[in-house]
Formats: structure tokens, sequence, C-alpha cells
């Protein structure tokens, strides 16, 4: 399956998405905060991006501005994972190329239906 990397600075969060992921199959590099999850990216190179948009030091969305800037991950594809649910919220993270949006509290089997779609769009 694919490599993902997850960055959610809640615990109980992070370890909820990876436990479903890693339960279909993907593999999946767990981080707490932004700069972690760019780090992870370029050591990494997963397949695709998971991110919350409110952690400490580097949000989500800042890391999504980054991973876009470089052309190693430009390409990368990113979903947001948050609790973030105003219209301009999800206005912003489409504006900085994330390729989903999706709020808290969700579901565990939405979040990996949509891992797959967007994974199969991606060639991944």
């Amino acid at each position: 399956m694919a490599k993902i990397v997850v960055a959610d600075d809640d615990e109980d969060i992070r370890e909820l998405v990876v436990f479903k992921l890693r339960q279909i199959g993907h593999e999946v590099v767990a981080v707490g905060d932004g700069a972690a999850a760019v780090a992870a990216c370029v050591e990494h190179e997963p397949d695709l991006a998971l991110l919350d948009i409110m952690m400490p030091g580097m949000s989500g969305l800042d890391a999504a501005r980054a991973l876009r800037a470089d052309a190693a991950s430009a390409r990368l594809p990113i979903i947001m994972l948050t609790a973030r649910a105003q219209e301009s919220d999800v206005e912003q993270g489409f504006s900085v190329g994330v390729d989903d949006y999706i709020t808290k509290p969700f579901s565990p089997r939405e979040l990996a239906s949509r891992v797959a779609a967007v994974l199969a769009r991606s060639g991944g």
C-alpha cells in the first residue's frame, strides 16, 4: 500500500488515524507538528501527507506551503484533517494547494475512503 506521513499534535487523534491507516495496510510515519511533518516528508518520501492545521510551531498550512515550495514534494498529495471548519478555513486550505479537507470530528471509514480516493487520483 502507500506510505503516509500523519501530523497532528493531539496524540489521541494521531493514534486513531495511525491505527485506521495501518489497519487498511498503509505504512505510517506519525509526528506531532508541522516542522516534523516537513522533515518526515523529506526523509521518508511518502505517497501522501495528512496534516492538522493547528499545531505548535509550524502550522499544517505552513507545512503544506513548504512542501508545495520544494520541487521534491511539490506534487505530494496533501489532506488536511482539522477542527477548523469555517468556509474561510476550507478555502485557505485549498488555496495553499491541499488535495482534500476533512473536518473533525471525522469518521475513520470516511478518512479511509478519502485517503484511497486521493491516492487513486495521484497514482499512488
